[in-house]
């Protein structure tokens, strides 16, 4: 990790699993080179807060998408979907939440907390691939920020 400051994409996935399969469909796309993988909630706070090992981290430059699973250790993804969109820093990164829960309460909160989009994973590998791609081209390429 050259630069921890600039990134296109903030995966925070803790499902091994998963994360190398978002990462490979975002890489077919080539929309994976600018991609940092965090593995928790906590990690992810620290990140985006600038502190522990991201101390000194330059804060003004966001991300353009954060893909985030709602089911991490440490803290969970909503109170880390909760502190992104309550600080100024990182109120307008589009965060899209990326979960196997399809709980009406957890689709509730993320919406009512300020997430812009909200996934289910698909089982299917295919399918798993095929989604990750689609969100990556439109989140990266597609969408235009600030």
């Amino acid at each position: 990790m050259d630069n921890i400051d600039v990134f296109d994409i903030v995966l925070v996935e803790d499902n091994p699993n998963d994360a190398e399969l978002t990462i490979r469909a975002l890489k077919k796309n080539n929309l994976a080179n600018n991609l940092l993988w965090l593995e928790d909630g906590a990690e992810a706070l620290d990140y985006f807060s600038g502190k522990g090992k991201y101390s000194g981290r330059n804060l003004s430059h966001p991300p353009k998408v954060v893909l985030l699973d709602l089911k991490l250790p440490k803290v969970s993804g909503l109170e880390l979907l909760k502190y992104l969109k309550s600080n100024e820093h990182t109120i307008r990164i589009p965060i899209v939440v990326v979960t196997s829960s399809q709980e009406s309460t957890d689709i509730r909160e993320a919406y009512k907390l300020g997430v812009n989009s909200y996934v289910v994973k698909p089982v299917d590998f295919s399918q798993f691939v095929t989604a990750m791609s689609q969100l990556g081209l439109y989140w990266i390429l597609v969408n235009k920020t600030l």
